[in-house]
């Protein structure tokens, strides 16, 4: 069944992991490069990875021997440690050079849109929340990710740095309090 308060929690969780608006300048910076991005294949792929994650994302931990507990605490590690980046303008995580012509899919779907934090908080929202309020809230987020890609240079020009960087800042708090939440929740003692 629908319920619209968990699609609500489900959308605003993950909106906050992907941080679509906080990755604006680095969506600007590979549009410059590209000369623009293929936003419907950026958005299917990482619609794919998502979704894909959410279920078989379990079976591949038990491959492993992990238990998704266990790996919502690493994520919520992961998530604490990518919301100190966004508040402290430090770089904790290195991203790899990557070719030009692939930018659409690597980096912008995976890892910017359907990264490892992504990932983990799918994973840990199946813990809580039902599958298909789970699935729309993914929608919703992938519609909004599209919405952003195709006008990032028109965001990027109504918010200028200063709003932007902002935006980053306001969502990495709100990923701290997400993974010290994450951490309680999954920790068991």
């Amino acid at each position: 069944m629908f319920n619209i308060k968990e699609i609500l929690s489900v959308t605003l969780i993950l909106f906050s992991v992907i941080d679509v608006l906080g990755s604006i300048p680095i969506i600007v910076d590979f549009r410059k490069k590209l000369g623009k991005i293929e936003s419907e294949k950026a958005t299917l792929a990482a619609g794919t990875i998502m979704i894909s994650f959410l279920f078989l994302g379990e079976r591949l931990l038990s491959l492993f021997g992990v238990d998704v507990a266990s790996f919502a605490v690493a994520g919520a590690i992961i998530l604490f440690l990518l919301g100190l980046e966004m508040i402290l303008g430090r770089n904790i995580f290195k991203h790899d050079d990557i070719s030009v012509s692939a930018a659409s899919i690597v980096p912008i779907a995976f890892p910017i849109i359907a990264g490892a934090g992504t990932m983990t908080t799918l994973l840990a929202l199946r813990t809580t929340y039902e599958i298909n309020n789970i699935l729309v809230g993914v929608l919703l987020n992938l519609f909004f990710v599209y919405l952003v890609l195709k006008s990032s240079y028109w965001i990027e020009s109504k918010l200028g740095q200063g709003g932007t960087d902002i935006l980053r800042k306001v969502f990495g708090i709100i990923l701290l309090a997400i993974a010290i939440k994450l951490f309680k929740t999954n920790l068991i003692l």
